[in-house]
């Protein structure tokens, strides 16, 4: 078992990282951070068109290059770096609803769009409970001679201000179903209204949809829709822990660069016991939030049964790493750490969406006992 990079993959690393420096920069974020849309269009079509991103993980058949979530990982590792705005992550939590729901004929429709970024899909899922497992889903879906409707409100939706395609999870007498929605993109489809949301980081989008007897086509098979969805929260904690890997190194590696520079008393302020501390505890954290970000990425490319375990291993403990990373850059930066010129509050703010997204740590840590048979 080798859990070294090839290097084919750090060639891919390579070519995302000067992409996304060129492309996502502090001031092309801070510039999309007060759009409506929260994504540059033209950014959106060069990630398809040119490094083929949004069908890295999409089988062949269905438009796509047919890599693992090991490459994904390397992607959203460097994507958390840059702090991309973009409506990636949501892609992949539609798409991998899409075909772990083992429906060809959803698979066929949708897939090639989502791999091509001509559709932009988002997985509404969460309500305005917040909850993240099973019981916390209330919407209905009603049976129709057309197919279904779905009534109810999804909130905290990434993405879903913009979606074309909305993957939708809804209750029927059978139980929890999953449903395809045709979003309309910027126009609302039948029956569906969108809000956007205020949220604390606005360098991801988040949006309240309300579905009003909203035409929906049945996904998979009813009543196994929690199945799938159980798959896919474990895929999205995975490739969640590897994109805040990445946002962990880069504050990181901007308090250590800080440490070296500043000077006070006629000495950098690095060469201070507390500051030093500071620095190892933050590298210690981030070491070993890659080991369990990576582990988990080979078990979701190899999708074996260690993969709910570690699933939730991994958003627990690099939720913390990067959250406690983003805080101490902040400490160690002083005064100006707290400004809004500079850059670290926006990576304190992802950190904390992060840490909330798909669930707390403390939810993990309940949910990984369970799984473990504690």
């Amino acid at each position: 078992m080798n859990f070294a990079f090839t290097e084919e993959q750090e060639q891919l690393r390579q070519f995302v990282r000067s992409f996304l420096e060129e492309k996502s920069p502090e001031s092309a974020v801070r510039d999309l951070m007060e759009t409506d849309q929260g994504y540059d269009k033209a950014v959106w079509s060069q990630m398809a068109d040119q490094l083929g991103l949004q069908s890295l993980v999409i089988p062949e058949e269905y438009g796509g290059q047919g890599f693992s979530f090991v490459e994904l990982g390397v992607v959203l590792e460097e994507m958390g770096r840059a702090l991309l705005c973009a409506p990636f992550l949501s892609g992949v939590l539609a798409g991998s609803a899409v075909l772990h729901a083992g429906d060809e004929e959803s698979s066929k429709a949708h897939l090639p769009g989502i791999a091509s970024g001509e559709t932009i899909a988002a997985l509404a899922f969460t309500e305005e409970n917040g909850r993240w497992d099973e019981s916390g889903i209330t919407m209905e879906a009603t049976a129709t001679d057309d197919g279904f409707t779905l009534s109810g409100v999804k909130s905290f939706v990434i993405d879903g201000h913009i979606a074309d395609l909305l993957i939708v999870a809804a209750r029927t007498t059978a139980g929890i179903s999953l449903f395809t929605v045709d979003g309309g993109g910027d126009d609302n489809a039948s029956g569906l209204s969108r809000q956007s949301l205020a949220t604390m980081d606005q360098t991801r989008k988040q949006a309240k949809i309300t579905f009003e007897n909203t035409p929906a086509t049945l996904l998979g098979t009813e009543g196994t829709g929690w199945d799938t969805l159980s798959t896919v929260l474990d895929l999205g904690a995975v490739a969640l822990a590897a994109e805040q890997v990445g946002g962990a190194q880069i504050v990181l590696d901007m308090a250590v660069q800080y440490a070296k520079d500043r000077v006070q008393f006629g000495r950098p302020i690095g060469s201070f016991q507390a500051i030093k501390h500071k620095c190892a505890d933050m590298l210690l954290e981030v070491e070993s939030a890659k080991s369990a970000a990576y582990y988990g990425l080979w078990c979701a490319a190899e999708m074996n049964d260690e993969l709910p375990s570690v699933a939730s291993l991994a958003k627990a403990y690099c939720s913390e790493a990067y959250f406690h990373a983003a805080a101490e850059n902040i400490q160690i930066h002083g005064g100006i750490g707290f400004t809004w010129e500079h850059p670290a509050h926006l990576y304190f703010k992802r950190a904390k969406s992060s840490e909330l997204m798909f669930g707390d740590p403390t939810y993990h840590r309940e949910q990984l006992a369970q799984r473990i048979g504690l």
